[in-house]
């Protein structure tokens, strides 16, 4: 029974060590890739805090810390004044995308009416056009509107705003997690007298908190770094966002690349902030929903 057992325990062990260098390759690979990720972050906060001359050449620490430069950078690029409209059109943009997206996420996954599906393959389809394809089109729509609407649209908060509050990666994405609510909740709320609003706001919302989390963080993202767009129907300093801000650090004489860097770091603040408080919701739903890359 002994010389059984042994080839057994040698195999059990041979796996066992297998699968312990197979954890360290693993292991090995995330950390070079986060050394990776990092090296960016680190020369941009580095190259923040260099003098001009020492930015423009190839040392990668500061020889003095110039902490001024953010200082002069959230002066020069009149930050006080794009960091409020950034949060007023970021604001506005993720109210209308959320509403818009779970309004017809949930029509699409628990509301059956004709046509669907096929409205929503459409839908889907229209993902694969470019956005730089989108920009004409959606210029002279908001151009037209603000001619014959009431609401002055260009150098104003609807033209960057409105056009981006149907998002189909957000549909989509609340759809595949409405449709995986169980029927029998819903038949349950119907006894109790609940109707689709009722239901939606009850039940089918607190089940999706997380992936209502990856929607706010992405279009929080992608508002807040906006930039052709705003730059395309904005012509006055009354509307336009803090990535704009960053265009002043360029002259004739060149960029200021340690004050663009210094402003850079400014912007992506709120970012980092966000993503702290909602990491856990984010990482979540995206293993959840099977995204990972």
């Amino acid at each position: 029974m002994a010389n059984q057992n042994k080839p057994s325990h040698v195999e059990n062990r041979f796996k066992l060590a297998s699968s312990r260098r197979q954890q360290v390759l693993v292991y090995a690979v995330l950390v070079f890739g986060a050394f990776l990720s990092l090296i960016p972050f680190v020369w941009m906060i580095s190259t923040s805090l260099m003098s001009l001359g020492e930015a423009l050449g190839v040392a990668f620490f500061p020889s003095e810390l110039h902490f001024e430069n953010y200082v002069e950078a959230w002066q020069r690029a009149r930050f006080s004044e794009y960091f409020v409209n950034s949060i007023w059109i970021t604001g506005i943009t993720l109210l209308g995308e959320v509403t818009f997206s779970v309004l017809a996420a949930y029509a699409f996954a628990r509301i059956k009416f004709p046509g669907r599906d096929f409205l929503f393959g459409i839908l889907l389809s229209t993902m694969m056009i470019p956005a730089m394809v989108n920009i004409i089109p959606n210029f002279l729509t908001v151009t037209w509107l603000g001619r014959i609407g009431p609401i002055k649209w260009i150098n104003n908060w609807p033209a960057l705003t409105i056009p981006f509050m149907g998002n189909v990666f957000s549909i989509f994405m609340l759809r595949q997690f409405f449709a995986q609510i169980p029927d029998e909740l819903y038949d349950s709320a119907q006894i109790d007298g609940a109707g689709h609003l009722r239901f939606l706001w009850k039940i089918a919302l607190p089940l999706t908190k997380a992936p209502l989390m990856v929607i706010i963080v992405l279009s929080f993202i992608g508002t807040w770094n906006a930039l052709a767009w705003p730059m395309l129907v904005t012509n006055t300093p009354d509307w336009r966002p803090i990535s704009v801000g960053l265009m002043n650090f360029v002259d004739e004489a060149g960029q200021s690349i340690n004050l663009t860097m210094a402003g850079a770091f400014i912007t992506i603040i709120p970012i980092l902030i966000l993503y702290f408080f909602t990491q856990k919701q984010f990482t979540e739903s995206i293993a959840r929903s099977g995204l990972k890359g």
